[in-house]
């Protein structure tokens, strides 16, 4: 099995695109580590996933450094060692920037952006005691190339993780390979929340969505979870420093 063995910590790891990851991840061999704010929903998977695997669900604010710390120390503690993180966790706020304020700000950077450094800045010297160093993986998402209405703090803050993949392989270089998976549209209940105040019901507007995809459909979040499988295995290990799209080839459309 392609990642049997490793120990890997998902951030947002209990909902979506996070909890497909962490049963894929299990059903490839892997430890996986739940760092989530979803306290219920962490102990349920935590109990899913250990009828077939090793999993231990830590709660986790990934805006606070402090608990971010504590899990990472956590994980190594239960594990002993640590092989891989998967940066996943993200929130969404709807609005433009007339709409602005500091309480969007700190709520969207505060998870996507600052959960990611503080996430790297406490991993990332674990992962570097391997013999062989470790991956990082973030969740970026192609809102970093698009102009998605109303998504600008979004949209700010998917851009940054690109800029950050390439950061932090530069500076790890030798010990840490950093890669992105960038999702298109995925059903899962973050996208499910963006559907609110529409006129059409949610059924309908996904329907139309898919139509515009080149796949014609709407991703699901076992998509995301075997390419970040992938992503983390000795497989990919000249993939570095740049992220895989997967939106079913929505960047190849033209503006018409």
């Amino acid at each position: 099995m392609p990642l049997e063995d490793k120990t890997i910590i998902v951030t947002g790891g209990t909902s979506g695109i996070g909890a497909a990851c962490a049963r894929h991840f299990v059903s490839c061999g892997a430890k996986v580590v739940l760092a989530s704010n979803q306290q219920s929903e962490g102990e349920s998977l935590q109990n899913e996933l250990r009828e077939s695997g090793e999993a231990l669900f830590v709660f986790t604010d990934v805006s606070d450094e402090n608990n971010v710390r504590a899990m990472v120390s956590c994980a190594k503690q239960y594990f002993g060692r640590i092989d891989a993180v998967h940066c996943n966790a993200g929130v969404w706020r709807k609005g433009r920037v007339t709409d602005f304020n500091i309480e969007d700000w700190n709520f969207v950077m505060g998870v996507n952006v600052q959960g990611v450094l503080w996430t790297a800045k406490h991993a990332i010297p674990v992962l570097e005691e391997n013999e062989n160093g470790g991956t990082f993986l973030i969740t970026t998402s192609v809102a970093a190339f698009i102009g998605f209405p109303e998504h600008v703090l979004y949209c700010a803050s998917k851009a940054a993780l690109e800029a950050i993949v390439r950061c932090l392989a530069a500076d790890h270089a030798g010990k840490v390979r950093v890669a992105g998976v960038c999702p298109g549209t995925i059903d899962t209940p973050m996208l499910a929340a963006t559907c609110a105040g529409w006129d059409k019901p949610k059924e309908e507007l996904y329907a139309e969505v898919a139509q515009k995809i080149p796949v014609r459909r709407l991703g699901v979040p076992e998509d995301i979870a075997k390419a970040a499988a992938f992503l983390l295995s000795d497989d990919a290990s000249y993939v570095n420093a740049t992220s895989l799209v997967l939106d079913g080839g929505t960047l190849a459309l033209p503006p018409w």
